[in-house]
């Protein structure tokens, strides 16, 4: 019969074994998310969407994002929340009048209108670069 100390002991190298597969798998990945992600990048700088310089921020980018994320179940943004989520339950004569309606719409409009505006801004800015 084993004793207490041969148990321990497999218990640890069990616990090594595992760390390093859990380790040597990670690694795999991540190197399979690098070339993936270089060559979205490859392929946009071929269509002109992006030059070197940008393509070799984003793959940095987008792998110090990867490398930040939790390895244990991606629970990160999707935490339960402390209480339940509330949810509001309008009555059918409780909708907007119309007023309150036309006060909205002209509210989304002029935001999307400002969004239009700064992105064609970006986007000649983005064409005079070389």
């Amino acid at each position: 019969m084993p004793g207490f100390g041969d148990i321990v002991q497999k218990a640890f190298y069990l616990g090594v074994g595992l760390a390093s597969y859990a380790g040597e798998k990670a690694g795999g990945k991540l190197a399979e998310l690098r070339s993936q992600v270089q060559k979205l990048a490859d392929e946009m700088v071929a269509k002109g969407e992006m030059n070197t310089e940008e393509a070799r921020r984003f793959v940095e980018d987008m792998m110090k994002q990867a490398q930040q994320q939790p390895t244990s179940g991606e629970t990160s943004e999707r935490t339960a929340p402390s209480e339940p989520r509330r949810i509001e339950i309008l009555e059918v004569d409780e909708e907007p009048t119309v007023k309150e309606a036309q006060k909205e719409n002209g509210d989304n409009v002029d935001h999307l209108r400002d969004q239009v505006l700064e992105l064609q801004e970006e986007l000649k800015r983005l064409q005079r670069e070389p």
